[in-house]
């Protein structure tokens, strides 16, 4: 069975990808941290269940949030990345 809004959930996934880049590419933001997003970008790109990818996604990114060593504007980005990502898991 097919799912509701797929276009529009790839259409977020692309977007989330791009957010996650602008960590992944910012050399002020500290290895840890930039892995973790990268970690999360190959799991949403990956091949599956949606909800199991958007599910790992966010654990990955949870898992640094509290990193004291992550400046505040990354702390900001991931927060949202996290909830575009949370909102996404309740529409699918």
């Amino acid at each position: 069975m097919p799912k509701k809004n797929s276009k529009k959930t790839e259409i977020d996934i692309t977007h989330v990808s791009e957010l996650l880049s602008e960590i992944i590419n910012d050399r002020s933001v500290p290895k840890n941290i930039r892995a973790a997003a990268e970690e999360s970008k190959g799991v949403l790109n990956s091949e599956g269940d949606i909800e199991v990818r958007i599910s790992s996604a966010i654990g990955f990114l949870d898992d640094i949030i509290n990193d004291p060593n992550m400046p505040m504007y990354t702390r900001t980005q991931i927060w949202n990345i996290v909830s575009v990502l949370e909102q996404m898991k309740g529409e699918t």
